[in-house]
């Protein structure tokens, strides 16, 4: 005979089943929704007019990162990393280049992102 009754829900038995996990998961830095939703809508204006055809996101323990890619098999074109740790001093957004030239720098990611959107409006 089973030990629950008819009144309780059974998810509420295989909760208390389940052991709990011992070590928290790692801390890492993420974007937040406003910030990936800008993100990804350059993308895809950039996909539609054919720059840009694949992107990778990493979130490390120190910083998240969005890789753009012309093609998966190539080195990112241009990475937009977040790094908490320079919140305070020169902007914790920067749009980095291929070359590893830092292009633009700051504490807003909007204008941040200007560097890349500019380009496309110079053509």
């Amino acid at each position: 005979m089973s030990s629950i009754s008819e009144d309780t829900d059974p998810s509420e038995a295989r909760a208390v089943a389940r052991p709990a996990t011992a070590t928290p998961p790692p801390n890492r830095v993420t974007f937040n929704r406003l910030e990936l939703n800008r993100i990804l809508n350059l993308y895809g204006r950039m996909v539609a007019d054919g720059e840009w055809r694949d992107y990778a996101i990493d979130f490390l323990k120190d910083r998240a990162v969005f890789s753009v890619f012309r093609r998966a098999s190539e080195v990112p074109i241009y990475r937009i990393e977040k790094d908490p740790r320079l919140a305070r001093k020169q902007g914790m957004y920067s749009v980095i280049s291929a070359t590893g030239l830092i292009l633009r720098r700051g504490h807003e990611l909007e204008r941040v992102l200007l560097v890349i959107d500019r380009k496309l409006a110079l053509v």
